[in-house]
């Protein structure tokens, strides 16, 4: 079955950096699209960005400029670089793929 388990998240100070990791197992990694997701405290669950199998990525409006996602198709890992964090990133941000889901990991924000 599908596995996806995140890593990386934790504790930085607006406008630092935070680079979270998703590694996959289960899938074809490279047929297979791959998104990244947040819920903040009191939220709903958000889209934030999709690396398609092609080449192609989409990212949330608030997030574009800021965030990158690139995957290693060769270690089946797929990457969220987070630059310029603001509070309001804070969130347990989530791997996606073919509907499964990661644990989630934690990202804090200070302001």
């Amino acid at each position: 079955q599908v596995q996806l388990v995140e890593s990386g998240g934790g504790l930085v100070q607006a406008g630092g950096s935070l680079r979270l990791s998703c590694a996959a197992s289960g899938l074809t990694f490279s047929s297979a699209n791959m998104g990244w997701y947040r819920q903040a405290p009191g939220k709903e669950r958000e889209f934030v960005g999709i690396s398609g199998y092609l080449g192609s990525t989409y990212y949330l409006e608030s997030v574009k400029g800021r965030f990158t996602i690139s995957r290693d198709n060769a270690k089946n890992t797929l990457y969220l670089q987070m630059n310029s964090l603001k509070h309001e990133s804070t969130a347990i941000y989530y791997c996606n793929a073919l509907k499964c889901w990661g644990q989630g990991n934690q990202v804090n924000v200070s302001s």
